[in-house]
């Protein structure tokens, strides 16, 4: 006679699966960055999404970049384990404060998504210019 004894997880236990699991949900796309006199240009390959399925913000120094695949139900889901090829993307990036997301413009087609951010102009009457003349 074989006996099974399910061990009753810990708080701790939970706590790490759950952060795990929210980390394993999402994986990082390949991406290129192109930086162009007025403007960087950020190219995302995300193959599976659409154009409903992306959500871009920026914050602060930092751009999110975030791409979900449309679900399709399958007969056989479950004998192939198709949930780690299926994983929707994340893109997290430090740009600094020198972009203004706010005149951001972003375009898919075919997998890829292509982000334009305009470089903010620089007022000459800045802290940082101040402190130059001074050390100069």
């Amino acid at each position: 006679m074989h006996t099974i004894i399910n061990s009753l997880p810990t708080n701790s236990r939970s706590k790490v699966r759950t952060s795990a699991s929210v980390a394993e949900a999402f994986r990082q796309p390949a991406y290129d960055c192109q930086e162009h006199e007025d403007a960087m240009k950020l190219v995302v390959y995300v193959p599976g999404v659409d154009a409903s399925g992306v959500e871009i913000e920026g914050r602060g120094a930092d751009l999110m970049v975030t791409a979900k695949k449309a679900r399709f139900v399958r007969v056989n889901f479950g004998s192939l384990h198709l949930e780690h090829a299926q994983r929707d993307y994340r893109l997290k990036l430090r740009l600094g404060t020198g972009f203004d997301f706010a005149a951001m413009q972003a375009e898919i087609a075919n997998g890829v998504l292509t982000v334009t951010l305009p470089k903010r102009e620089r007022d000459p009457h800045s802290h940082s210019a101040s402190r130059l003349r001074r050390a100069a």
